[in-house]
This record gives C-alpha cells, structure tokens and sequence, in this order.
C-alpha cells in the first residue's frame, strides 16, 4: 500500500502504522465487491481501495489529535499522535492523503477519462461539503443541543461520504448505469449512519480498541432519543441499505452478505422489537 516509503523517517513510519494495522477494512473490501458483482475485476481494484484506505486511515489519526477528539487508543494500539507526537500526526495525514490522490491518478490500465473522474472523488469526499465539514459540525456544534436532523446530517458527512465515494468509484470503473450508481450512492448513506449509529451505540463499551466513554457531552441520537430508538434506527437504515443493493444487484448479492455479517457480529442479540427485521443473525 505504501511501498517505496522509508521506515526510518518518522512521517512515514507513522503513515505505516496508521494505515496496516488489524482493521475491517470494510471500504476497500466494499469497492472491490460492489465492482466485481458489476462485472469488473481488475488489479486497479486493489490500488482503488488502499487509495480509500488511506483517506480514511487519515481522518482516523486527524480524529483523534488533541485539537480533536484527544483519543489515546485506536484499534486497540496508542494513537498516532501519542507515538509519534502531533506534529508528525499532522504530516502523516498529509502524505497519507497525498498518497491516496497519486494513486488513483496513475491507475493502469484505466480510460483516462474515468481516472480524472476517480480523481475527483477523493477531494469532494474529504474536503468542505464533506468530511471536514462533518468534523467541524461534530466538533463546535455537537457540544451543545441539536435536533435529530441535525445530529443526523452530521453524521452523513462524516461518515456517509467516505461510503458514497467508495461505491461511486466502486461504480465508475465498473461503468456502472446512471440508475445503478443512484442506487449505490442511496446504499451508501444508508450504511455510513449504520456505522455511526453502530459507534454511538458502543462508545461505552470495553474491548471496542478504542477509548470508552468519548461521546460523554455530546449530542448524539443516543443520548437525544435512548439506546433502544437509536438500536430501532439503525435497523432501519440496514433495511433500507440492503434494499437499494437488492435495486442494484438482487436478492442476496455479495455486498449485502457481507453487510450482514459485519452487522450481526458486532451487534448483540436483536431485541424482541427489532426481530422483524433479522433472521438467522442477519438482515432479512
């Protein structure tokens, strides 16, 4: 992912450590499936996704600087900023960035047009409409009251664009139709409030990898409407994710196997409530 980077400077042993560590890597493995259930398959997938990885492995260390959300853990090791000092966290995160931009600009073999679509991917996922939007919002507006719709439209950027841009890429290298990408980009939403529902969800929870207790003050929809409304909307959005997969590829594709798993091992046991819409540990 990061080959020809020298490990003895420490920018990029921390663009290393940032980035490989035990993680899902569920953004890398979402691209390649939605791609190659769309009838492509390529080596530019792999370099697609470690692009993505390492956007979202920048937002990760950014996340967690003092400035931030001043997290000492992430996925279960210190945080980049804790080994490495913030200085050298911030550079990280550049290169990283950097990086990602580069990769996807010298993809081979791909139609030059497409690769100056892919290109522009990135940056409006990151950039102020997207995820530094979203971390402004949760920074300076989630100390203090919102509504739901609030809450939820910060969610969507941090967290939801990153999943848009995923699919959307997964969906331009494929030559994916203009109703299949509409499609993909409504799957992406819906996923990306999943995951931070999901988050919300477990912030006090031992054994996450990452410090418990770190939504304590703000303004989530866990603590606007309690843990069970919270649970009954993610279930939601996983059943309105897995019908606009099922628009894109039918009944029980590859993707949404895939969701499912990754949902019915990190939730426990569904509550009586919520029974109607899971089967067998996954999402009917």
């Amino acid at each position: 992912m990061l080959a020809g980077e020298d490990l003895n400077t420490p920018v990029s042993a921390a663009m290393h450590r940032g980035t490989l560590p035990a993680g899902k890597r569920v953004r890398p493995i979402l691209l390649i499936l939605a791609a190659r259930d769309l009838g492509h398959d390529s080596a530019a997938l792999i370099d697609l996704g470690c692009a993505i990885e390492m956007v979202h492995a920048g937002s990760l260390i950014v996340d967690d600087l003092p400035c931030m959300d001043d997290a000492s853990l992430r996925r279960g090791q210190p945080t980049i900023h804790r080994r490495f000092g913030e200085d050298v966290a911030i550079l990280a995160t550049v290169g990283l960035l950097a990086r990602a931009f580069a990769t996807v600009a010298s993809l081979e073999p791909v139609d030059s047009g497409v690769r100056a679509r892919l290109v522009s991917c990135l940056p409006e996922a990151v950039g102020t409409q997207g995820l530094v939007r979203g971390q402004y919002e949760d920074l300076h507006e989630g100390l203090r009251a919102r509504s739901a719709s609030a809450i939820t439209t910060t969610n969507e950027l941090k967290t939801g664009v990153l999943f848009s841009a995923t699919l959307h890429m997964a969906g331009l290298i494929a030559g994916a139709s203009e109703a299949q990408q509409h499609n993909l980009h409504r799957f992406a939403i819906e996923l990306g409030h999943s995951f931070q529902l999901l988050d919300d969800l477990t912030d006090g929870e031992p054994d996450t990898g990452k410090d418990a207790n770190k939504d304590l003050g703000k303004s989530t929809l866990v603590g606007l409407l309690g843990a069970e409304a919270a649970r009954q909307q993610l279930v939601g959005h996983l059943t309105r994710a897995d019908a606009w997969l099922t628009r894109v590829y039918g009944a029980d594709g590859q993707v949404s196997r895939y969701i499912r798993s990754l949902f019915a091992a990190a939730l426990p046991a569904p509550q009586q409530s919520s029974r109607a819409y899971f089967h067998d540990g996954g999402i009917r």
